[in-house]
């Protein structure tokens, strides 16, 4: 519960289905790790959106599982009471199960992470299955998958229309029976979300996805306002950091060029 010191585990994320809601956000280093924790979050996930949001790439495609290592053990040395849970990035667990065992193994062993989350249903459910049955913890991702965005032909609502929901509806029981302890819907109907919400065991967590969810998952980025540009309609702005970093450096650089400063205050 929030304000208690007890580490959140994977238990606890499933014991909150139908009795309290959960919080995840996206963290991507140290210092935002801290800031999360402090909040109360229950889950802190290292996005392979950090390709767009940090490294300037168009798509989360190009991420490397290198650059996702180097992410997680800084978010780990938070060492946060959340759940710390990894993105899988692209063909790290697609190509073969064995690439999967290995690569997940990693974000525990050398990441720190406690759980790795990987996109696609019934395709993967195997891949899930062997990574449960070695004791990681896999959450699951349906509907929006990032990975798939060519193949969608951009950031697109999925599951409209009644096949598409019914093939998301199988995919959700599909990963369930695999073995993820949750699984996020992004971009998909509400009536559908809250559909898929009540027929399934673990916990759902949305992000675009309405309010029937058990949880919500948002970038910790975009919820303060530190990426430029409109936020996206399933986002709200709790605050404007990115526009106070800019004022702040504007005075800075107004300071520095006036002779302002420094003064014998910062000097030694």
């Amino acid at each position: 519960m929030a304000g208690t010191k007890q580490k959140i585990t994977v238990p606890t994320i499933r014991q909150k289905k139908g009795c309290e809601k959960i919080v995840a956000v996206t963290a991507y280093d140290y210092p935002t790790t801290l800031f999360a924790d402090a909040a109360g979050v229950d889950m802190i996930l290292v996005g392979d959106s950090l390709g767009m949001v940090l490294l300037g790439y168009p798509t989360t495609l190009p991420v490397t599982m290198e650059e996702m290592l180097h992410h997680t053990k800084a978010c780990a040395r938070a060492k946060p009471r959340a759940l710390l849970v990894v993105d899988m990035p692209y063909l790290s667990y697609q190509i073969t199960v064995e690439d999967a065992v290995r690569n997940a193994g990693r974000f525990l062993q050398e990441g720190g992470a406690e759980a790795v989350k990987l996109e696609g249903g019934e395709p993967v459910a195997e891949t899930i299955h062997r990574l449960v049955s070695l004791g990681i913890p896999v959450l699951a991702h349906l509907g929006m998958t990032p990975q798939s965005v060519h193949a969608f032909g951009g950031h697109r609502v999925q599951g409209k229309g009644d096949e598409a929901a019914k093939r998301l509806i199988e995919d959700a029981h599909i990963v369930e029976q695999a073995g993820a302890f949750a699984v996020v819907l992004e971009l998909i109907p509400s009536a559908l979300a809250k559909e898929i919400t009540g027929q399934i065991n673990i916990p759902t967590i949305g992000i675009g996805a309405g309010p029937s969810c058990d949880g919500q998952i948002q970038v910790l980025h975009d919820l303060v306002g530190l990426v430029p540009g409109v936020p996206f309609k399933h986002t709200k702005r709790y605050a404007h950091v990115g526009e106070t970093i800019t004022e702040a450096l504007r005075q800075y650089a107004q300071e520095v060029r006036s002779g302002q400063f420094p003064t014998e205050e910062q000097a030694f």
